[in-house]
């Protein structure tokens, strides 16, 4: 099938079909007219990398990925390597958000002293 007709099925837009294949996740042959021709299993593919960005994978996390990638893990999200990038993941993300917090309160904190002042 061709870049626009991946894209229809699986959600998709063009541009970032070919930002997926440019990133390694997805790959294409070409036509003899120029032209991207993907393979059935593409669809699948491109959801399982959508559904991964989604949930805030960035995309080498997702390359990481590529032997889940080839599931369905929208049917069956039973990928062990999927599920041990989740809670790297989670925890640099709890991280953040206990820096974060502290950062507002240090804010919060200056604020109410140069207000009071």
């Amino acid at each position: 099938m061709r870049i626009g007709e991946l894209a229809e099925r699986s959600g998709a837009s063009v541009r970032s079909l070919r930002y997926y294949e440019k990133r390694g996740l997805l790959a294409s042959e070409r036509a003899r007219n120029g032209y991207r021709e993907y393979g059935p299993d593409a669809v699948d593919r491109v959801r399982n990398i959508r559904l991964l960005l989604e949930s805030g994978l960035t995309s080498e996390d997702i390359r990481e990925l590529r032997a889940c990638l080839e599931l369905d893990l929208v049917r069956e999200p039973d990928c062990a390597e999927a599920v041990a990038l989740y809670e790297q993941r989670l925890q640099a993300v709890r991280e953040r958000i206990d820096t974060l917090s502290a950062t507002e309160e240090r804010l919060e904190r200056r604020l109410t002293e140069n207000r009071g002042a």
